[in-house]
């Protein structure tokens, strides 16, 4: 549940909030009348501060009523990912205590106060929310009241609110333990999901796969007990839609590695392994609740990558759904297997643009860290338009090349393909050229997440666990 939002053009008074985060644009000199101005210049003096220094280091200071008031800067000349650390690092200023609710001052003239608001109250949404935990003694509490200040335009929230919802589904699948959200568990929870918001629902099981030929998606699932995999179909349909987009999810609840079984060190988190899933559906849920004017169609590939008697192994040589066979190199790549098929069953259909998201490899984590996410694709101008919807989202992607030489390092001598190479050099451009396999000639991006999870926060977001790839699928709907 997201903090109930009230809009006020006056400045609150001294006594109106407990919790008040004052933003104004960065300047050399602090502006006349600025809520609690003496106190502030008080504790910039102490600091030995100069005013536009809030624009790096905001500040806090308790107010003669006792309130928690904190100040920050925007620097309007900076890119939106940089204005949002700023405000999350003023907002945790006060978020960090907990409070019931907040008021939020926005300064400046009309286009800096509303792109201010903006911000701080989409901030406050996915912030001031809570993520499961499961201690004993949980001291958190959800904010519950957002008191804006100096905009009151109430048309430009519902967007920003249909996207925190989204944001907030991603990150609360992602962060449940793999004990609560195996595949069958994860299935109950879209069907759920699916009656509330009105979305066609349609599961693809092993039996059936079997039936259809899926060898690839079969490879990976039937490692698990009980066989509770699915690819997961979901559509939303809008009459005036001009353009159909397939979204494509990487959803593996656990990965052991397989046979190729991962040391501790790799293994922990792998119940986060799942988040692409959860970024399709978080860009699923937004987009129907703004009624965006576009056809959605959802593929989930819901699976766990096991070690068992009955788990694929290395030289086994497995058919794809659409009949490329494969040659196992290792089994921890999985991810691609499972997309393999998913892809192909989503590229059947001929969508106007396909999507898939995955924390497909270590490879991109190791070139970008924690930060970027990589992105690929079919088509150059696709994966430009993708790039700069990210520098205006603050969801920051960075493209890689998908040349047709780097095809040999998937050459096989007794199959169609390699699934991956054993060097390991490049493995997130062989995925992505290994994906493409199964896409026919539709126009396709493939976003590797390496930024699902940083320690810390990344952006707007305050949680390790970011949600990332949201806001950036939602700008490419809105762009299209």
């Amino acid at each position: 549940m997201l903090a109930q939002l009230t809009l006020s053009q006056t400045l609150p008074t001294a006594s109106s909030t407990t919790h008040l985060l004052v933003l104004l644009p960065k300047a050399k000199a602090l502006l006349k009348d600025l809520p609690h101005g003496p106190l502030l210049k008080a504790v910039l003096a102490r600091r030995d501060m100069k005013a536009d220094e809030l624009a790096k280091s905001p500040v806090a200071a308790n107010a003669d009523n006792g309130a928690l008031v904190a100040w920050g800067m925007l620097d309007f000349e900076k890119d939106t990912f940089a204005q949002q650390v700023q405000v999350r690092k003023a907002l945790q200023l006060l978020l960090g205590e907990n409070p019931k609710g907040i008021g939020i001052v926005v300064l400046g003239d009309e286009a800096q106060r509303k792109h201010t608001a903006e911000l701080a109250v989409y901030g406050a949404w996915v912030n001031g929310a809570l993520l499961p935990v499961h201690k004993k003694k949980d001291e958190r509490k959800p904010l519950q009241k957002i008191e804006l200040f100096g905009f009151t335009d109430k048309k430009i929230f519902a967007p920003l609110k249909a996207q925190a919802e989204g944001n907030l589904l991603c990150r609360e699948l992602t962060v449940l333990p793999p004990n609560e959200l195996n595949p069958g568990q994860y299935r109950e929870r879209i069907k759920k999901l699916a009656q509330q918001n009105g979305w066609k629902h349609e599961e693809f099981d092993m039996k059936k796969l079997r039936k259809m030929g899926a060898g690839a998606f079969i490879a990976v699932a039937q490692g698990s007990d009980p066989e509770d995999a699915a690819i997961v179909h979901l559509s939303y349909q809008h009459p005036k839609a001009k353009q159909t987009v397939a979204l494509v999810g990487k959803g593996i609840c656990f990965d052991t590695g397989g046979h190729n079984l991962k040391p501790s060190r790799y293994m922990h988190n792998m119940h986060e392994d799942m988040n692409g899933s959860a970024v399709a559906l978080g860009i699923l849920l937004a987009a129907t609740q703004n009624k965006l004017a576009v056809n959605i169609d959802c593929w989930l590939a819901l699976a766990q990558n096991h070690i068992s008697p009955k788990a694929y192994k290395q030289n086994d040589i497995i058919k794809a759904l659409n009949g490329t066979t494969i040659e196992i190199i290792h089994t921890d790549a999985e991810g691609r297997m499972v997309l393999a098929d998913t892809l192909t069953l989503a590229a059947r259909a001929k969508p106007d643009l396909m999507i898939d998201f995955a924390t497909l490899t270590g490879s991109m984590a190791t070139a970008l860290g924690a930060r970027y996410s990589g992105v690929l694709g079919n088509r150059d101008e696709l994966v430009q338009r993708a790039v700069s919807v990210s520098k205006q989202c603050g969801e920051r992607l960075c493209a890689f090349p998908l040349d047709e030489d780097y095809e040999a390092g998937l050459e096989s001598k007794v199959a169609d393909i390699k699934q991956c190479s054993q060097a390991g050099e490049a493995d997130h451009i062989l995925a992505a050229r290994f994906l493409k396999r199964f896409v026919d000639d539709v126009p396709w991006l493939h976003i590797d997440l390496s930024s699902s999870r940083c320690e810390e926060g990344l952006g707007i977001v305050a949680s390790d666990v970011t949600g990332f790839g949201v806001a950036w699928g939602l700008g490419m709907l809105s762009d299209s």
